[in-house]
């Protein structure tokens, strides 16, 4: 049985990496692999998965989409974890934030095929939520508060308008460990364990709430709609919330790793998101509610604590 073709647009940030780390390690390797990355190509990665193949990509005009379809084919599989995903970042160069987030060249590029035979999966953010209530469901209305979300609410209407097959991510923060080849941000539990084993006080937001959840888990997720796909091969028009099981705030994840490290909660200072200008909106409580994913997929992600747990026994004591 020939290998299918799976290409991780974006492979070389953060989710892509393990993602590519996740589909290498499955016992006797039945995926071709491919990935597409932005800038140099991330050499520890090629060198920790040498089956898997690297494309130089320009999202925003295509540029090396030919060069795949030529040497890679049309893959079975397309998974799309490319976005510009700092919210300022957006807020500061709109134009851009859509260019690359709305993935308008991938999607002509997989409708220049002959046979639309391909999944696209497609990370998209909880930040489409407005954030006015807790726990939302994949059918409520999407009003997002920044260009951010805005982005990828185009980006779900365009893939759902476009894409005769796809299933969309609106995943919440993503925790985990390092990457093999690290990533150039901060890693959020990683940036908080830092800050508290200095022993110095900081501020952390009370009253914005969202769903982190495990990366291993969004691998998980990723591999069982892949191998659905390509077990049934039926139509998938698919929206699912992926986040974790867990309600926090960011001063409750603080003390989440306190917890877990011994540190000292005195250390973490608790106020109010509106108290900090960050040049950004940001909506209070994005939430969700991940009963459809847990029934369509038959999962359990893992619990917040448990996920901090697994991350800083990960890095070793510090």
């Amino acid at each position: 049985m020939s290998k299918k073709r799976v290409l991780v647009v974006g492979g070389s940030g953060y989710l892509g990496q393990h993602l590519l780390q996740g589909f290498s390690e499955i016992q006797g390797s039945p995926f071709d692999l491919a990935f597409t990355h932005h800038s140099t190509p991330p050499h520890p990665l090629i060198s920790a998965i040498p089956h898997s193949r690297a494309f130089h990509v320009n999202l925003q005009s295509g540029e090396g989409f030919q060069t795949i379809s030529h040497s890679f084919g049309q893959p079975h599989v397309v998974v799309n974890c490319a976005a510009i995903s700092v919210p300022r970042s957006c807020e500061m160069d709109p134009a851009a934030a859509m260019s690359i987030n709305v993935p308008s060249s991938l999607v002509k590029w997989l409708s220049s095929f002959d046979e639309s035979n391909t999944l696209l999966i497609h990370l998209s953010t909880d930040q489409v939520y407005e954030g006015v209530k807790s726990f939302y469901k994949e059918e409520d209305e999407t009003v997002p508060v920044n260009v951010y979300g805005k982005s990828k609410v185009a980006a779900e209407q365009f893939i759902s308008t476009n894409c005769p097959n796809y299933a969309i991510l609106r995943s919440s923060i993503i925790i985990g460990p390092q990457t093999i080849s690290p990533v150039p941000k901060s890693l959020p539990i990683q940036w908080i364990d830092g800050v508290l084993s200095k022993g110095d006080k900081m501020d952390f937001f009370y009253d914005e709430f969202r769903c982190p959840v495990y990366v291993k888990d969004v691998v998980f997720i990723i591999l069982a709609l892949t191998n659905r796909w390509i077990a049934e091969g039926k139509q998938m028009q698919l929206i699912l919330n992926a986040g974790g099981p867990d309600r926090v705030s960011r001063a409750q994840m603080a003390e989440a790793v306190a917890d877990v490290r011994g540190y000292s909660t005195t250390l973490i200072k608790p106020v109010s998101a509106s108290s900090v200008d960050r040049g950004v909106n940001s909506p209070a409580d994005i939430s969700m509610d991940i009963t459809k994913l847990i029934q369509t997929l038959d999962t359990s992600p893992t619990s917040f604590k448990e996920g901090v747990r697994l991350i800083l026994e990960n890095q070793g004591s510090s």
